[in-house]
């Protein structure tokens, strides 16, 4: 039978101050959190009830940092960025907490003590899944940053009941379960129903003259629904600086119907209560693009006027002009979903607040910076113009007036040029008339940025290129950055430990001070402790990967590892590709001296992305052939990694050996996970696309695995009339593999099985991976040379790290700090309760 913890601590020792950091006020804490908060004592309490005591025992320890921020920034009325993005993957928070206050060994300690282990209580939170991959985690790490770089920010968002469903395999095939992140509480989040706001949806607008004979236009709404803010705190790196993250819940004016429920009608009495909390009730999987168009519209306009009516709130709290709003606020548009905040805030200032359109304008164009993060035309979202009235009435007026003007302006600067006028409508009018988010976006920003040097250069010469030459001075590029301290500190803590030991640790807040390694490259001795740490690390993973996946593999063979959202233009198939023809090889020589590789992928398809679903499929049914083939023994392994999310990429960045970046070039944005491995030791495989670019600047040449076409020489190709059936022919190692899989050989001999993906492959192959299949090849066997020499392998897996400075977000928010917001950093000095007495005080004498 198992006893519980021994949980006593001696009272004489406890400190008076109620959130001290000693082991023995932090066990009292503990004890006192699963008392009065989890009403449990230890032979009752559940390993998550422990979870949820040590998390608000940490949360308390947030709070006077929270409070001390808020404080100060409204004293100073402090110039803020308020980050706009429908997607915040922030990834569990205890942890990370506990490295940003830096406690997490005295909190280790103090739990050992009580007879627990911290890592099992770490493991119980569950992870918060609101967002879809890149775009999400990007949001996180940039609020990491500005909290650390002391930045007044808010970040605004939806909080969805469910998150990112959760990814199981039946048959190999992907599954979707509900994410249902929140039945067990979150400690992390206060819910500030007093900042309640209401949001307007459909009906119809009338027009009319005010008192003052000035044309006005009211919206009558045929749904109104109420916006609850719930916040969490965002503490920056060993710093006071705790900003907020602020989530919007959808709910009903009233929840329940009285008159129905009396007149006999149950369903009705509880109808718009059901309505108006499916605006915030599940994430929308962002790949499938022909479903759920109103709710993906609605989630939108939802939480950027609940989130604009909050910062009028702020400015008019601080007793600050609405003539003063982009003076205060400095609002970044996070991709193209937030877009509908520039026809909005019009509203908000035209209508709600009798401001005149002129003044109105120049205060929303002055109030938002707008970043891009696709080349993909399909993703810069369009609405069609009916369905966006029928929701919108009043904006849609708003974007046909705001249109008038602009293409006015544009007419002045380019005269008798239809084909622009075309192009830059804030309308597409061929055919089915939509409203142009991206667009929108353009013109009514003040800035424009792209995510990586290419990105932006396509986004200049293609994508945004009429807007370009009508606002070139609005253009910027912002290399994207990840945070070290999840990613490196917190993920990784031997190699941090011997970071730490070798350069000291300021590296964490200034990462380009990694650099200090290179010295170390020779020193034998540390070149052999950087292997064991990265053995001991894939040690971690292969026991994972036994008790989840039920695979054996050698942590000796080479980790060759590819995780992010299942898309073509990734190409995860490409690297399946590679490993038949590796298997190829080991069928027709079965003593072939290869390197030993273990293929690693993880990844969500959005549920009605079925080729993506296929590509999944394709993955498994190769590794059930190639696991199970005692010709293959264990020198090729492969694995699919189910429900990737921000606690599994924790364990595996910092075991990988190889990072596979293969998206044809041109595709991809910038991309994060290739610096989350780089950090981390792994060696790059990949295209020159997005931000793979300036990490091969970066590391050096010699030290990344470069192959494929260009983005110049894709172009080129596609314009000369691609023909994949020509690469298939001419190359014998790929069409064997195209062969055994139109065969069956990976399929239980069911030749139609993964039929529409070689069709689409022979037929005209979008993604070029039967351009790219040769070069690809030839870089993987430099990648198996280089392995076998262990020494060349770990001196350029340190200089991967050494070299990657650049990819810190805290560079990334100094420069849109600097650049694009002009926002000066604000020191916060912790507020004491006298203080706050007097400010009480005061304040009740105030009102």
């Amino acid at each position: 039978m198992q006893t519980a913890p021994k949980l006593q601590i001696e009272t004489a020792r406890v400190e008076d101050d109620r959130t001290g950091l000693s082991i023995e006020t932090l066990k009292r804490a503990f004890l006192d959190n699963l008392f009065y908060i989890q009403g449990k004592f230890p032979r009752l309490a559940t390993q998550h009830d422990y979870y949820m005591a040590l998390a608000y025992t940490v949360r308390d320890r947030l709070l006077q940092r929270w409070i001390s921020t808020a404080a100060t920034y409204t004293e100073q009325s402090s110039r803020t960025v308020a980050y706009l993005s429908a997607e915040f993957l922030m990834g569990p928070q205890l942890g990370n907490n506990l490295i940003n206050l830096g406690i997490y060994d005295r909190v280790q300690q103090a739990i050992e003590e009580l007879g627990l282990n911290l890592d099992t209580l770490l493991d119980q939170e569950e992870e918060p899944g609101l967002g879809n991959g890149g775009l999400g985690r990007l949001a996180a790490c940039y609020l990491d940053s500005m909290a650390t770089l002391e930045i007044p920010s808010l970040g605004y968002g939806i909080r969805y009941e469910f998150g990112i469903f959760k990814q199981g395999l039946q048959n190999g095939w992907q599954v979707e379960f509900t994410d249902k992140w929140l039945r067990l509480g979150n400690p992390w989040e206060i819910p500030r129903p007093d900042w309640a706001v209401q949001v307007k949806l459909g009906g119809y607008t009338e027009a009319y003259l005010d008192a003052n004979g000035h044309y006005r236009v009211r919206w009558i709404p045929r749904q109104v629904v109420k916006g609850v803010p719930y916040d969490t705190p965002i503490l920056g790196y060993q710093i006071n600086t705790c900003n907020t993250l602020r989530l919007w819940s959808a709910q009903a004016p009233e929840s329940f119907d009285f008159e129905a429920f009396n007149s006999g009608d149950y369903l009705g009495a509880v109808q718009e209560k059901i309505s108006s909390e499916n605006l915030s009730k599940v994430l929308y999987p962002n790949d499938n693009v022909s479903q759920g168009k109103q709710l993906r519209l609605a989630q939108q306009i939802f939480f950027v006027s609940c989130s604009l009516q909050d910062m009028i709130r702020i400015l008019l709290r601080q007793k600050l002009p609405l003539s003063e709003f982009s003076q205060k606020f400095t609002v970044q548009l996070n991709d193209t979903h937030p877009a509908i905040a520039v026809a909005e805030l019009m509203r908000l200032l035209v209508d709600e607040h009798g401001i005149a359109w002129d003044q109105a304008w120049d205060i929303t164009r002055n109030s938002f910076a707008y970043t891009n993060h696709t080349l993909m035309p399909e993703a810069l979202e369009r609405w069609p113009v009916e369905m966006f009235g029928q929701m919108l009435p009043r904006h849609l007026e708003i974007v046909y007036e705001i249109n008038h003007h602009f293409l006015d302006e544009v007419r002045a600067k380019f005269p008798d040029d239809g084909d622009r006028i075309r192009r830059m409508s804030l309308i597409d009018e061929s055919g089915e008339r939509f409203v142009r988010m991206a667009n929108l976006a353009c013109v009514g920003s003040y800035a424009i940025n792209g995510v990586a040097a290419l990105h932006t250069e396509l986004l200049q010469k293609d994508v945004l290129h009429d807007f370009y030459q009508l606002y070139p001075e609005k253009f910027n590029n912002k290399t994207n950055g990840v945070t070290p301290r999840r990613f490196m500190v917190l993920s990784n803590p031997r190699l941090t430990h011997l970071l730490n030991d070798t350069i000291g640790d300021s590296w964490v807040q200034h990462l380009d001070h990694l650099q200090k390694l290179e010295t170390s490259v020779e020193d034998a001795s540390f070149r052999q402790r950087w292997w064991e740490i990265k053995q001991a690390n894939k040690h971690d993973l292969a026991t994972y990967i036994q008790a989840h996946n039920g695979i054996t593999v050698d942590p000796e063979s080479l980790f060759d590892i590819q995780v992010k959202r299942i898309h073509e233009y990734k190409r995860q198939h490409l690297m399946v590709l590679h490993i038949i023809t590796l298997y190829n090889r080991l069928k027709a020589n079965p003593n072939l001296d290869i390197t030993p590789r273990t293929f690693l992928f993880g990844g969500k398809a959005a549920p009605g992305y079925m080729m993506a679903k296929l590509i999944i499929k394709l993955i498994t049914s190769v590794a059930d052939v190639v696991n199970n083939d005692p010709a293959v023994g264990d020198r090729l392994k492969v694995v699919f990694l189910k429900n990737f999310n921000v606690k599994l990429a924790q364990h595996i960045y910092p075991a990988a050996d190889l990072s596979e970046q293969v998206s044809m070039a041109g595709k991809e944005a910038s991309g994060t996970g290739n610096m989350k491995f780089a950090m981390n030791g792994a060696l790059t495989i990949g295209t020159l696309d997005g931000a793979n670019i300036e990490i091969r600047e970066e590391v050096g040449p010699e030290n990344f695995f470069l192959f494929g076409l260009t983005a110049a020489e894709v172009k080129a190709l596609k314009a000369s009339s691609y023909n994949p059936w020509n690469y298939y022919q001419s190359n014998p190692e790929l069409k064997e593999v195209i062969d055994r899989l139109k065969a069956g050989d990976f399929s239980g001999g069911n030749p139609d099985l993964f039929r529409p993906l070689i069709d689409s492959l022979l037929s005209w192959d979008n993604y070029l991976l039967f351009a790219d299949y040769q070069s690809y090849i030839e870089a993987q066997e430099k990648v198996s040379q280089a392995y076998r020499d262990r020494d060349r392998w770990v001196r350029m897996s340190i200089l991967n790290t050494a070299r990657m400075g650049k990819f810190s977000s805290d560079r990334s928010i100094a420069e849109y700090a600097a650049d694009i917001w002009q926002t000066p950093s604000v020191k916060i000095e912790l507020t004491d309760n006298a203080r706050l007495s007097r400010n009480i005080t005061q304040d009740v004498q105030l009102q």
